[in-house]
């Protein structure tokens, strides 16, 4: 998908010795395209440096076609599809791929140096999940194209009396789901019972983003601790590891994600669908789509 065309660039980094970053809640802006499409969105350009390496997360919900295909390069774009979801989301992208995602599953589309994508629901379908914008080094903007699918019921599950957590991909607490095809992350689709508390260690110099699908939770890292509502996130970001402790704040099971990968800390420049290290790399790549060079469906 692709729900913004301005080009913005910054620097991302965080390089304080022994120091980790956690923002405020963040709330993302309402965005709405066409009748079929409905997001909460946050964005890096806002947020800023603690979003790294995420360059932008849409919780949505769509209900019918509405982007059609279009290119990608420079960066991952993820599909996190919630258990929630109703009915086929259909997936074609110029790798060859044709398949339908699942309720639960998950699909990785490293765009590297260019390539053409869509998804849509099916007929009747409801589909609800996260749509994310994965950054990548400057040396791996141009690598060849890849994806992953990961299905639902391959991924493993981390279970207590007070939790059950997906581990989409990644590890956590010794739990080992798929790898990345690019960005080393890891992604956690959890749920956490009333009274509850699940803790996750980052490895060291990562970025973390999570975020709050249903129900309101606690976000504590060491003497830190902040408050979601539903739909709200937090941004974390350390040099050393550290552990993350989510706790249900409600009278109800809530539903998190999480989301830790590899810092980037480099200058970027974001022009839609497009992630790249110049505005002569962003007019690059314009020009090889309008050529035809990024492939097709």
């Amino acid at each position: 998908m692709n729900a913004i065309d301005t080009a913005i660039g910054f620097s991302q980094g965080f390089t304080t010795n022994h120091m980790t970053f956690v923002s405020e809640p963040i709330s993302g802006a309402e965005l709405s395209v066409g009748s079929g499409f409905k997001a909460k969105s946050f964005r890096a350009s806002d947020i800023g440096e603690g979003m790294d390496p995420l360059v932008m997360v849409d919780h949505y919900v769509m209900t019918e076609p509405t982007f059609g295909a279009h290119p990608h390069a420079g960066m991952s774009a993820v599909s996190l599809l919630f258990e929630d979801s109703e009915g086929l989301f259909h997936n074609r992208d110029s790798l060859g791929n044709d398949f339908d995602l699942q309720p639960g599953d998950l699909y990785w589309f490293s765009a590297g140096s260019g390539a053409v994508h869509d998804e849509s629901p099916r007929e009747n379908a409801r589909t609800h999940g996260l749509q994310v914008f994965v950054n990548v080094p400057q040396t791996r903007r141009f690598v060849s194209p890849a994806s992953l699918l990961v299905r639902s019921k391959d991924m493993p599950m981390i279970n207590s009396t007070h939790y059950r957590v997906k581990v989409a991909l990644g590890e956590s607490n010794g739990v080992r789901g798929a790898a990345s095809p690019s960005t080393p992350m890891t992604i956690l689709d959890g749920t956490i019972q009333t009274g509850g508390r699940f803790s996750h260690k980052s490895a060291a110099n990562r970025g973390i983003w999570v975020q709050s699908v249903k129900g309101s939770l606690d976000v504590v890292v060491g003497e830190t601790a902040r408050h979601l509502a539903v739909g709200q996130a937090v941004a974390i970001k350390t040099d050393g590891s550290a552990e993350i402790s989510i706790r249900n704040a409600s009278g109800k099971p809530v539903h998190f994600a999480l989301f830790e990968g590899a810092q980037i800390n480099e200058s970027y420049i974001q022009d839609g669908p497009f992630v790249m290290g110049s505005l002569e790399q962003i007019s690059d790549i314009k020009a090889a789509y309008e050529a035809g060079q990024l492939g097709g469906i």
